[in-house]
């Protein structure tokens, strides 16, 4: 067995990620949390419960970016929730009108400070509309000035 100071010079060593769930037992916060999981090789990798009713576990390597602020997910919650009820979007042909409230929704979260540029401050999120067919509830590929994220919340069910 490996002492724990021989794994810190060696870390592209370690055998097996480390996973954090960010709702563990589902019941939520109440409070309306809201994160951006930018990917990278972290060694940890975030889980979430996403697509609505369907409770699909989703997974993220990266790092993990706390917003804050009050209701943060209302205009997210009115997109997932209150047009789809719940019901999930994996592979929806997104109508444009759709898309655009999505667009919008995402648009109005900003990352203060980037890991790689300094001139970025404060950035807002994109939605990857590349990914567009991994759109779910609560689950949401974006842009950063860091690079491909997920854009996270409390699932509805």
């Amino acid at each position: 067995m490996s002492h724990p100071r021989d794994l810190a010079a060696r870390p592209h060593q370690l055998a097996a990620p480390r996973r954090l769930d960010l709702d563990p037992d589902g019941s939520g916060t109440g409070q309306g949390w809201v994160c951006v999981i930018v990917a990278a090789a972290t060694g940890v990798v975030y889980r979430v419960q996403g697509g609505g009713f369907g409770c699909v576990p989703y997974e993220q390597e990266g790092y993990l970016i706390p917003l804050f602020g009050r209701d943060l997910d209302e205009e997210l919650q009115a997109v997932f929730v209150g047009e789809l009820h719940g019901q999930g979007t994996r592979g929806l042909d997104w109508p444009e009108r759709l898309l655009d409230r999505l667009r919008a929704a995402v648009a109005e979260f900003h990352l203060y400070g980037s890991a790689n540029r300094d001139d970025l401050y404060p950035a807002p999120l994109a939605l990857d509309e590349s990914r567009l067919p991994e759109v779910d509830e609560a689950w949401v590929p974006v842009v950063t000035p860091d690079g491909p994220a997920i854009l996270t919340w409390e699932n509805s069910d």
